[in-house]
């Protein structure tokens, strides 16, 4: 088992990304072998928020030349995590036939980016 800290590498910060914070969407530069439930996992347990889904692109490296050096970049793995950013009180029916209501514990963003909205 992997510890959070080793599937999430860092934040990838571009100016499409930037935007997409708004919309509550967060993307990371991930180990490549973790699947979509340990990336969950790990953004729940790191920052404290609610993941609703995640999705995966693996680049691959692409071939650079610098005069007669030939090299490959280094290829990664991207998810881009879509957080609950409005949670709403969960109701429920006790055995008794009471209505109970819960607020999830939950934050509607995650600080630790580096971006503000």
């Amino acid at each position: 088992m992997k510890f959070s800290e080793d599937i999430i590498i860092r934040p990838y910060i571009t100016e499409k990304t930037n935007a997409d914070i708004a919309e509550g969407k967060y993307t990371f530069i991930v180990d490549k072998k973790a699947t979509k439930t340990q990336i969950k996992q790990a953004v729940e347990n790191l920052f404290g928020v609610k993941v609703l889904s995640v999705n995966t692109v693996i680049y691959e490296g692409k071939e650079k030349r610098q005069g007669v050096h030939v090299g490959k970049t280094a290829s990664f793995k991207k998810a881009v995590v879509k957080i609950d950013t409005d949670p709403k009180p969960v109701s429920y029916a006790t055995k008794g036939g009471k209505v109970v209501t819960t607020s999830k514990k939950y934050k509607t963003s995650i600080e630790e980016f580096g971006v503000a909205q």
